[in-house]
């Protein structure tokens, strides 16, 4: 059995390292991308005299701050557990998630209050076509980054990447209203008040989302346990167990993108304590094995009697 452990321990090791590679090579590769389009649009936005292509240029730089929030949160949640966090630190992977949320959120309700007060100006000129080619150019560019993004959140479980993801998309759609607006300003210039109409419906569409993010990662914060079909997984293969009797007082929390589970197992009460431990370290096993997200197991071994009355032992 001890040799079971090692080796479920080396592939836990081996999957944290390979899910820090990961969102540390996505998150750079977004933030090249991030730093260049910011860079494009506020160049275009100033040489095409729109101040929609300059506002999103802003928000375009708003998505470096949370790659930066990732590429340092992820030197923390990998740490292995140690004295002082025996779960481990991925926790902090839920802090770093409802920031990024919450900056989403901040960045929709400055967009609607942008587009709010100026409502009433008046555009100086007309923009030009370098900046509708620039906000077109960020549309597709951060639809393909939001794509490949979440592609590779949802592969590795990571909550900061899907909400990194979705910070990129929020990115692209902020960018429709500004190409429109550029359209639609060029073409009658008496329309340049699209601009401020589009900005406000997109930033609904942003907040939506960072509700999306923020949501799951306070839930799981506060310990909310795994979704009933999971925990009727883990009754069923328990129970399937040789030696088992019965399993009761399944409890269930998250433990980054993992699962921890808590339950109890009664088995026959004439058994050596050898027999009931390698009972108990097969049902961990199952589970870890054969259950999606669980990735640890406590095993409290009960004796059972006829008539439903249960010690411990």
């Amino acid at each position: 059995m001890a040799e079971t452990k090692t080796g479920a321990s080396s592939t836990l090791d081996f999957d944290v390292r390979t899910q820090v590679s990961e969102v540390r090579r996505v998150t750079l590769i977004g933030l090249v991308i991030n730093v260049a389009l910011s860079v494009l649009k506020f160049a275009a936005g100033i040489l095409g005299n729109s101040q929609a292509v300059v506002a999103d240029a802003v928000h375009s730089l708003s998505d470096t701050v949370t790659d930066g929030a990732v590429l340092v949160g992820v030197k923390f949640w990998s740490k292995p557990p140690d004295e002082c966090h025996p779960h481990g630190h991925r926790r902090i992977e839920f802090l770093v998630t409802i920031f990024i949320g919450l900056l989403l959120a901040a960045v929709a309700f400055g967009l609607s209050y942008n587009a709010l007060s100026t409502l009433h100006e008046v555009q100086k000129g007309p923009p030009g076509s370098i900046a509708f080619f620039a906000a077109i150019l960020s549309i597709f560019t951060k639809e393909l980054l939001y794509r490949w993004t979440i592609s590779v959140g949802r592969e590795i479980k990571s909550p900061a990447l899907i909400a990194n993801a979705w910070h990129h998309r929020s990115d692209g759609l902020s960018s429709v209203p500004a190409a429109v607006a550029v359209a639609g300003a060029a073409l009658v210039p008496g329309l340049a008040f699209l601009d401020r109409l589009g900005a406000i419906v997109v930033s609904m569409f942003i907040l939506q989302a960072a509700w999306r993010i923020i949501r799951p990662s306070v839930e799981q914060l506060v310990d909310r346990g795994a979704p009933e079909e999971i925990r009727l997984g883990i009754e069923q293969l328990a129970c399937a167990t040789p030696g088992v009797q019965e399993v009761h007082a399944i409890r269930t929390r998250h433990i980054g993108s993992g699962i921890e589970v808590d339950l109890h197992v009664l088995v026959d009460p004439f058994l050596t304590v050898e027999e009931g431990h390698k009972i108990s370290e097969e049902v961990k096993r199952r589970l870890i094995d054969y259950v999606s997200d669980v990735v640890d197991v406590v095993v409290h071994l009960e004796p059972y009697e006829e008539g439903g009355e249960r010690g411990r032992v």
